[in-house]
């Protein structure tokens, strides 16, 4: 190393092992941007691709200040959102810490009783844990949380992207605040994300209740740390080096041709967009003799690391995987990265890519094979709008009352009995954790999940028998998971399937398909919920319930638009692209036009409204004019059904005003089943949060400020 810079700043005996032990000649440009406003206990949020060096980013300054400023106990936590990511990180953590003579240790689900007991006795330097586990810390009686955390001075949030853009980041967010009133000072905070289309309101929102009396920073390589204001723009994500090539293969049984002949003694990784893709594209790899392995959340965690360490020490070899994989878990160095259809996002696709390209001489490549027209043009669409350097903004979902209700619960567990009128001072004045949720805490109090005595809070009877059970760990998890059923084969656990799996009728042998083989069920216990199998020659079926379709959004949908209008994405386009895409602009010319939405009357007389806004854009529309569109709401991402009686004549005065009384998508039952913690509010409440969640204002208002165009379709 060099003098004079930065990095100098570091303790010398990280300066040391970086050069002699991890033998780089050099600091990265991140890792160097980043010393001295870590170094001063700045907040930050560090920004760089996939395997970029993010980690280090952070824990050589933080473990030198650790070291220069004498922090004791436990003064360092590291979250993920995925335990898999903190059991690979924490070799490399602990690592860098013994540098310096301090510990690392892991505290999750997955962590037997013994090493807990151990971490609390010992207290580590860093603690890698994820928000939910701090949570079960917080409100457990086995923990002393007071003591335990009182050294804390700093916490690095890992993928802080992957937690913001959904209610685990609001829940993460209400925690460290909790805590930050625990320890009785404020956390130096420090986010590491991928490429996002809004880092200045990323950080704002890392930072909480701090953002009014603390510095905070944007870290990216090719930006100099500068203080963030909130009007900052977003620094541009330029589209780097690599061979990015689009294919349409008609099928899964063609995609799994493909990936057998390609690329032989390489190592691929497939990502799909379903767990139920991933097991059948396994199946279908394996039956062409390719070594493939497998990875998605309904296998057990076993199954997946087993998956993941034979994928990482094999070389000809493919893992088919869903977005388990886009996150920073390392499975050794890849040469290609497959995918099946397209990503819901810019974003997603831009982590994906960020898997290839690490090793020097090689570049950044990603494969599209794409199973119909729709997902041709989707992919497309999703490239179209990287080639512009365009990244969606991360957004944290609006109205957060459901994860409001589970605080205030959690808070109560923490503390055992919390003022009545001081409960809101826990979370440092962050909204929506404030005095605006009181009603929330009337409707908890009213119905029996808190009691009131003496002016004091505490957990009532139906919050106990609603999420009492192993020790309030349902509290603890802030999405509700469909009921599935676990698989067993012998003693070990291979996962878990959906269970109409189990209740179908069929022909014979009821037969699974799991970890990308076959399976024969011979017992069902069904009060447990699990059930016994054995190996079976083909056959097995796979199958989960979606979370629900989130749709696209409505970028996406309007590149979609622009795809079928003639613009192609800057990639190679095989032959079978170009003349798939050909078919699809030809038979959807009469669905598009550059300067507005269409009205179309269909052959057999229904009447659609060609948009090209997304589902919630669509949703808004459909629930705000009543007046034009069918009584049945029924839309999609591209269109809006219309009351086949409605004439051209009549649009613009039904209409012209809407734009000015737009309103938000109902909610059924059915839905607020899958908001977790729903049924701790008020229904209406429940109803207001989750309409919000489900509307897109700006997209509807944009699609009501252009022409509209009444046509017949030709032919």
């Amino acid at each position: 190393m060099t003098g004079g810079r930065p990095e100098e700043q570091l303790d010398p005996v990280v300066l040391h092992h970086v050069v002699n032990s991890l033998g780089w000649p050099d600091l990265r440009p991140l890792q160097r941007a980043a010393v001295s406003p870590l170094l001063r206990g700045d907040d930050a949020l560090l920004l760089a691709p996939t395997a970029g060096g993010k980690t280090e980013a952070a824990l050589f300054p933080l473990l030198s200040r650790m070291t220069g400023q004498r922090w004791a106990g436990t003064s360092l936590l590291y979250l993920c959102p995925l335990k898999a990511l903190l059991n690979n990180l924490h070799p490399r953590v602990e690592r860098y810490a013994g540098w310096l003579g301090r510990t690392a240790a892991l505290w999750h689900g997955d962590v037997g009783t013994s090493a807990r007991r151990s971490v609390l006795w010992q207290r580590p330097d860093v603690l890698l844990t994820t928000p939910e586990s701090l949570e079960s810390m917080l409100i457990s009686v086995n923990v002393d949380h007071r003591a335990f955390f009182a050294g804390l001075r700093a916490v690095v949030v890992d993928e802080v992207h992957a937690f913001a853009g959904d209610d685990r980041g609001w829940h993460l967010l209400a925690v460290l605040e909790r805590l930050t009133r625990v320890v009785g000072h404020p956390l130096q905070r420090v986010g590491l994300s991928a490429t996002v289309g809004n880092p200045a309101e990323l950080l704002h929102w890392l930072q909480g209740s701090g953002v009014r009396t603390r510095t905070g920073r944007v870290v990216a390589p090719d930006l100099t740390a500068t203080a963030v204001a909130p009007e900052s723009a977003a620094p541009v994500a330029q589209p780097p080096p690599g061979r990015i090539e689009l294919d349409h293969v008609g099928s899964l049984v063609n995609a799994a041709t493909v990936i057998a002949a390609l690329h032989a003694g390489e190592k691929r990784l497939v990502f799909c967009e379903s767990r139920q893709t991933v097991e059948e594209l396994g199946q279908l790899l394996r039956e062409r003799g390719v070594t493939t392995f497998l990875s998605h959340a309904s296998l057990s965690a076993e199954e997946r690391r087993r998956s993941e360490e034979a994928f990482a020490e094999a070389r000809d070899c493919v893992i088919v995987s869903t977005s388990t994989l886009e996150l920073g878990i390392d499975v050794g160095d890849l040469d290609r990265v497959i995918q099946i259809d397209a990503p819901a996002t810019v974003a997603s696709f831009l982590q994906r890519l960020g898997r290839t390209g690490r090793r020097p001489g090689t570049v950044r490549n990603c494969l599209f094979l794409c199973r119909s027209g729709e997902e041709l043009v989707r992919a497309a669409a999703v490239l179209l709008l990287w080639g512009r350097g365009w990244v969606e903004p991360v957004m944290p979902p609006p109205e957060p009352r459901h994860i409001v209700a589970q605080q205030v619960l959690a808070l109560c567990l923490q503390e055992r009995r919390v003022g009545d009128r001081t409960w809101a001072q826990c979370w440092n004045g962050l909204p929506p954790f404030g005095p605006g949720a009181e009603p929330i805490v009337a409707h908890l109090v009213d119905n029996g999940y808190l009691d009131v005595d003496d002016g004091l809070l505490f957990v009532g009877p139906e919050a106990e028998r609603r999420f009492g059970r192993r020790h309030f760990m349902e509290l603890t998890a802030v999405f509700t998971g469909p009921p599935e059923f676990a698989v067993l084969h012998g003693r070990a656990e291979l996962g878990r399937i959906d269970p109409s799996l189990l209740t179908d009728e069929v022909q014979g042998e009821r037969r699974l398909l799991l970890g990308g083989r076959s399976w024969r069920v011979t017992y069902v216990d069904w009060r447990r919920r699990r059930c016994f199998v054995e190996p079976a020659d083909g056959g097995g079926r796979a199958r989960w319930t979606s979370s629900g379709w989130v749709g696209a959004s409505f970028p996406v949908t309007r590149a979609m638009r622009e795809v079928l209008l003639g613009a192609d994405p800057p990639v190679v386009l095989t032959a079978r692209a170009r003349s798939r895409l050909a078919v699809e602009r030809d038979e959807q010319a009469p669905l598009v036009h550059p300067g507005g939405s269409l009205v179309v009357r269909g052959r057999n007389g229904d009447l659609r409204w060609w948009t090209w806004a997304g589902l919630r854009a669509n949703a808004t529309l459909a629930a705000s004019l009543g007046e034009v569109v069918d009584p049945a709401q029924r839309f999609d991402d591209h269109s809006v059904r219309l009351r086949e009686n409605l004439l051209p004549g009549d649009w613009r005065s039904l209409v012209g005003d809407a734009a000015q009384r737009l309103c938000l998508p109902e909610v059924g039952a059915r839905a607020l089943a899958g908001l977790k913690f729903s049924t701790a509010l008020p229904r209406r409440l429940a109803e207001a949060t989750l309409a919000a969640r489900t509307a897109d204002l700006a997209g509807a208002q944009a699609v009501l400020s252009e022409p509209v165009r009444f046509t017949t379709p030709v032919g």
